[in-house]
């Protein structure tokens, strides 16, 4: 062999060596990014991050008794899904089950065809109707509070209509069902339980996990509370006995969803062995039919028809809302809602029936006692890098003074900010006057720059949260994140999923700004199943100071 020969066999092989160590080394990265822990403890993780604690500063604390009234966004913020053009257009407030998407659309298909009828008065003018949907909640705060009045209201069931006549909102009864429909307890396939008060029983000895939705804003949610009240002591719904148990019962409660959706797009996930549901929204997803069972309870979901301010009302207007009436609960527009899984369950009845005084008080009662006496620790954290510069950090910070009134004294609250690196702008501490104008103070300093350290955040946040909760075993915790949704830093969701979920914390989060990444938001929020809310400026105050009125 001459010398070329063995030259060119050298090359090759050193050719090869260089090769294979190249493949080896890229087959070490990717097999060392696959198998990358991303349920390190806490610990481990806080080595790493550069944390500061600021020196707390008083901020001057509002002793005004305001209302959630304050904040109700425009109405605009809450568009029409129809809108009529008749000489006597009728406006109607509904809730979502009746005026959403796919099977949720009964109203606006049956206000479609009514407005393609050519109805008329006997005069010759013509009839419409417009839609918008609000839900049960907050359509009667709209209208309590006397922001804004639509011609007819449609709750899902009567108990917002009462708890609104009782604050003074003068509302007829049109008609006492649109459509048919109940709320229901969703258990388990083949769990064995049949009755309400099994289940409700089983929540309150801890043998069962159960989800449900927020009272102030869900008819299925105060549904609920009404019936634990009232099955509880059948004589006195707000004796000791009843409250007990209602309060036992809300200690077990694992996540209360903001919104049904919210509770629907959560039992989707199979992590409950119940949730709360109504009977036409579980019919027609034939995911929750084939993991659950339906137990209805309480006052039927029968979807009442209120005149607003009939006083006000012109006879022509009168005369086109019995016109309306008459056409929905007419053959063509019931056939509509039969199909979207109305009217389906009409063989249960209503046990009892409960009056707007009850109502208002029930929701006292859930405000009050829905911690069962166990103290409430959180932190909130604070986005404040680049881009929440500008009306995101102002809303940020006028929601959270505002917010900060419906945190009641007996929680343990703290707060976090972050952008470059991550400052404790207040350690946890009880929430009496004191810590409330510390936190305040904490409010008012901050200021937007820098990247986005989000996961960072939430691991220093973490670690507080859990060495609170060494002193108070019992307490309930959660981290409450606000930001953009954006990240940038060294850690990112996928590498703290496993840390969350071993944390057991649940995180809700509120998404700022029209570039806020609401998917982001959303898998984080659902790791621990808590609620994340994407909201606007025109309305995030007001959905902030009813999270904290229904956590804090």
């Amino acid at each position: 062999m001459n010398n070329r020969s063995k030259g060119i066999i050298i090359c090759g092989v050193i050719a090869v060596i260089i090769m294979a160590g190249t493949i080896m080394s890229l087959l070490g990265k990717n097999l060392a990014g696959k198998n990358e822990r991303d349920d390190k403890p806490v610990e481990e993780l806080m080595k790493d991050i550069s944390v500061t604690e600021a020196k707390p500063k008083k901020g001057t604390v509002s002793l005004e008794d305001d209302t959630l009234y304050d904040e109700l966004p425009n109405i605009d913020k809450y568009p029409l899904a129809v809108q009529g053009y008749g000489d006597i257009d009728i406006e109607i407030f509904t809730s979502g089950e009746k005026a959403g998407n796919d099977t949720d659309n009964f109203l606006i298909e049956a206000a479609e065809k009514f407005n393609e009828g050519g109805y008329t008065l006997e005069n010759g003018k013509t009839i419409s109707i417009s839609v918008r949907s609000v839900s049960s909640g907050l359509a009667a705060d709209y209208i309590r509070s006397g922001r804004y009045y639509p011609d007819l209201y449609t709750p899902s069931n009567e108990l917002f209509g009462e708890f609104a006549k009782a604050d003074g909102a003068n509302l007829d009864l049109l008609a006492d069902r649109l459509v048919g429909n109940t709320a229901g307890i969703l258990v388990k396939k083949d769990s064995g339980y049949t009755d309400v008060n099994s289940v409700i029983n089983d929540v309150k000895s801890g043998k069962l996990n159960l989800g449900y939705t927020n009272p102030q804003t869900s008819a299925t949610g105060l549904n609920l509370l009404i019936e634990i009240l009232k099955t509880s002591d059948e004589s006195n719904m707000f004796s000791d006995t009843a409250i007990e148990a209602f309060s036992t019962f809300n200690g077990n409660i694992p996540y209360i969803a903001y919104t049904t959706q919210q509770m629907r797009d959560s039992a989707g996930k199979g992590n409950f062995d119940a949730i709360v549901s109504e009977y036409q929204a579980y019919i027609n997803d034939k995911n929750l039919v084939n993991q659950y069972d339906f137990i209805p309870f309480g006052t039927r979901h029968d979807n009442p028809l209120y005149i607003v301010n009939k006083n006000n009302k012109s006879p022509e207007e009168i005369e086109a809302m019995n016109i309306i009436r008459d056409y929905l609960l007419g053959s063509d527009a019931q056939a509509i809602a039969a199909r979207n899984g109305f009217n389906a369950n009409d063989d249960y009845k209503d046990d009892y029936t409960t009056s707007g005084s009850e109502i208002v008080q029930a929701l006292e009662v859930y405000k009050r006692y829905k911690d069962s006496g166990n103290d409430i620790i959180a932190v909130f954290v604070a986005d404040c890098s680049g881009s929440m510069d500008g009306e995101p950090m102002q809303q940020l910070k006028y929601s959270l003074s505002n917010g900060a009134k419906y945190i009641n004294d007996n929680n343990y609250i703290g707060m976090v900010s972050y952008s470059n690196d991550v400052t404790i702008e207040l350690p946890i501490a009880p929430f009496d006057f004191n810590q409330r104008s510390y936190f305040q103070g904490a409010i008012d300093g901050l200021q937007a720059s820098g990247s986005t350290y989000t996961y960072e955040a939430l691991v220093v946040a973490i670690d507080m949260v859990q060495k609170k909760q060494a002193e108070h075993p019992d307490a309930k915790c959660m981290i409450i994140l606000l930001s953009d949704g954006q990240s940038n830093g060294r850690l990112e969701l996928d590498k703290v999923k496993g840390t969350i979920a071993n944390a057991k914390i649940p995180v809700y989060t509120i998404g700022y700004g029209d570039s806020a990444d609401t998917d982001e938001l959303q898998s984080l929020s659902g790791i621990n199943e808590a609620a994340s809310i994407n909201a606007d400026s025109e309305d995030i105050i007001y959905k902030i100071k009813s999270l904290f009125n229904s956590q804090l």
